[in-house]
């Protein structure tokens, strides 16, 4: 890394103009490009008749009401000035309209304000968490800052009830067959490695006592964050994790509530969450206990579920093989195929895609109308090559989905693209007035 200038006193160093031919000499480097491969363009791509297959609209549709959710964050700067200070703010909510108001708005020449507040019905969840050389006042380190933050967030109540006890419920299959115990893969007080977190030694307040060095664990430890905070680096690397984990954890909030109080209407009930149906990073373990209620839920009730991605790679790629696909088709993809013209890396059958993380299993559908959509589908287990009756209640998810078509963005949806507008926080202004906000409140 070359020298910068810090007092404006001495030139900045800059980097060398020719050192790059020592690289491109170099026999090593020459022969690993050579054994590199990439996946191979659209117009090479060749589509399996068997995994193209058509889609219908149900003649009779039992969804009657749909759940969007989404999530956005901020990271601002409270002091630029050495040691920097950095905090950041999320903002996450469920979008939540009824397709009869959809349907009546789409028949009308004119959009009313007050149809449209129908459609603006969100339920809104704010975090904040500190990121870089900031703590609470009563903790010492800033990965206890985060943890307590992170459980002070979930035990807040909304509407009488909690994300902690939705947890709870979660972890530990309270909906069916409980389980007695969850093991943690470390203690984040003195790093234990497999602590078990018994369910029926947990203390009213949703705390463990760790086996080992006694100190208190507490339940939203089983996110594992703490794993990937550091204490001089800063928690800069857990913030989408953050994000796509709380998401998900109000979808289940959502079914937990809608099971406790009326469980018919969850057969009546389209769930559709921004982003793959998917946990990453420190907290991939949550696919387990997720794929757990998916099962139950198609078990014992309906399940509609779906996951929209907006960008990346699965995104591009359908994109490219738009001409490919007729309309009001889908494209299910398995291991050869993703590993073929996705991604790059070879097909392993006894290794599926997204076999630590995924609950589902991804699709590219062409609508009739010739928008493409890249959607991921909660399955009953991991496929390295799905069909399409491993997908329950696909013809009525892809119908609705259809049906909440948006003409503002590229093929985007009504829900996505409304809760995205209502809880998105954008980086000017929001993070330029969210900096004075967080300075002038921390400065009191």
């Amino acid at each position: 890394m070359p020298y910068t200038s810090r007092y404006g006193r001495r030139p900045n160093e800059y980097a060398s103009k020719s050192s790059h031919g020592y690289i491109i000499k170099d026999p090593d480097v020459q022969a690993f490009l050579s054994s590199c491969d990439m996946p191979r363009q659209a117009s090479d791509v060749q589509i399996s008749k068997d995994r193209c297959v058509p889609f219908s609209h149900p003649d009779n549709n039992p969804i009657k009401v749909i759940i969007a959710v989404d999530g956005g964050y901020n990271e601002v700067a409270v002091r630029t000035e050495f040691p920097s200070a950095t905090i950041c703010f999320f903002q996450l909510g469920a979008i939540i309209f009824s397709v009869e108001d959809l349907e009546t708005m789409d028949e009308q020449p004119f959009i009313d304000p007050a149809d449209m507040a129908r459609l603006n019905n969100i339920q809104r969840f704010k975090l904040t968490l500190p990121v870089r050389n900031i703590t609470l006042s009563k903790e010492t380190t800033l990965t206890a800052s985060v943890r307590h933050a992170m459980f002070d967030f979930f035990c807040a109540k909304h509407d009488g009830s909690s994300l902690i006890e939705t947890l709870k419920w979660f972890i530990f299959s309270e909906y069916d067959q409980p389980i007695s115990e969850w093991m943690l893969s470390s203690c984040p007080l003195c790093e234990q490695s497999n602590v078990p977190l018994n369910r029926d030694k947990m203390s009213p307040n949703y705390n463990f006592k760790c086996d080992s060095c006694g100190g208190d664990i507490l339940l939203t430890d089983v996110f594992r964050l703490h794993e990937a905070i550091d204490n001089e680096l800063g928690a800069g690397g857990i913030l989408g994790y953050v994000t796509t984990t709380v998401e998900q954890m109000i979808l289940v909030y959502l079914i937990h509530l809608i099971l406790k109080t009326k469980p018919s209407l969850l057969g009546q009930t389209l769930f559709v969450k921004d982003g793959p149906l998917a946990f990453f990073g420190q907290t991939a373990n949550m696919h387990k206990p997720m794929r757990r209620l998916v099962n139950f839920l198609f078990d014992r009730h309906k399940l509609y579920m779906a996951g929209l991605e907006k960008s990346g790679a699965f995104v591009e790629h359908a994109d490219e093989i738009r001409e490919l696909l007729d309309n009001g088709s889908m494209l299910l993809i398995d291991n050869d195929y993703l590993y073929k013209y996705i991604l790059p890396g070879k097909a392993d059958p006894s290794n599926p895609y997204g076999r630590t993380t995924y609950y589902g299993n991804k699709l590219i559908f062409k609508t009739s109308s010739g928008d493409m959509y890249v959607a991921s589908l909660p399955t009953s287990t991991v496929l390295s090559h799905p069909n399409a009756s491993d997908f329950p209640n696909l013809q009525v998810v892809l119908s609705n989905l259809e049906k909440l078509r948006c003409d503002m963005y590229d093929n985007s949806l009504v829900p996505i693209a409304l809760a995205n507008k209502l809880v998105s926080l954008a980086n000017h202004p929001s993070s330029r007035i969210l900096q004075k906000f967080a300075i002038g409140t921390m400065s009191k």
